[in-house]
């Protein structure tokens, strides 16, 4: 095996540790909305059970990233990839701890019946989803214009998610007794588009990954 066959292995063997954070990370999210639709507690300590296995991901994706820089010196092309991995895997992690900060406050109303039935949040989420996926496709077919449609979708979740506050804000406002649990589902309103800002942050580095062009994150 040549020493660029080598190397090219241990790239692939990196994209394909990136993938599998990103699909436990999907399914964090996944799950943590669902576990306040149904105010399942199970479901949310599962959720936050596993945030030790998506912070244990970036800490491998990490070390190999640094061992590659290390021993191949790379440039140009190389080094973005190795360079948007690094990043990519960071905004994955923020997106763990929004998907237990959602779980956490499953737990913390669970007792309360809903002030409303979720709809807007678990489609909020699932935009969110969406993203994340696209993002993740991109990435691994360095798709440019699948990348450029998950940044135009992040318009999509904060019209929502100002739709989702004015109608929060609504029921507070005629209601004083649901102002806590109200503040919470802001609160998840809040993380839910920050996962999306991070999905978009993804789409952007592989934009970045394959033309070199840096947009501004968010």
């Amino acid at each position: 095996m040549s020493i660029r066959q080598g190397y090219d292995l241990a790239l692939e063997d990196l994209r394909q540790d990136l993938l599998q954070m990103g699909r436990l990370v999907a399914i964090s999210i996944h799950d943590a909305v669902d576990s306040l639709a149904t105010q399942n507690a199970d479901l949310a300590r599962k959720v936050m059970d596993g945030d030790d296995a998506i912070d244990n991901m970036e800490h491998i994706i990490e070390d190999k990233c640094m061992v590659l820089i290390a021993r191949q010196q790379p440039i140009a092309r190389d080094l973005r990839v190795i360079g948007a991995g690094l990043k990519i895997i960071t905004d994955l992690e923020r997106m763990g701890d929004h998907a237990y900060d959602i779980a956490k406050i499953t737990l913390k109303i669970i007792d309360q019946p809903l002030i409303k039935p979720l709809i807007d949040l678990p489609r909020m989420a699932e935009m969110a989803q969406k993203m994340l996926k696209d993002s993740l496709d991109a990435y691994v077919s360095l798709d440019i214009t699948l990348a450029e449609r998950v940044c135009l979708a992040d318009d999509e979740v904060d019209n929502l998610n100002n739709q989702i506050f004015r109608e929060l804000l609504t029921y507070m406002m005629q209601d004083p007794h649901t102002i806590p649990q109200a503040t919470q589902l802001l609160f998840v309103a809040r993380y839910l588009e920050r996962i999306a800002d991070h999905a978009t942050n993804i789409a952007e580095w592989i934009i970045y990954l394959v033309t070199g062009q840096r947009l501004r994150q968010k």
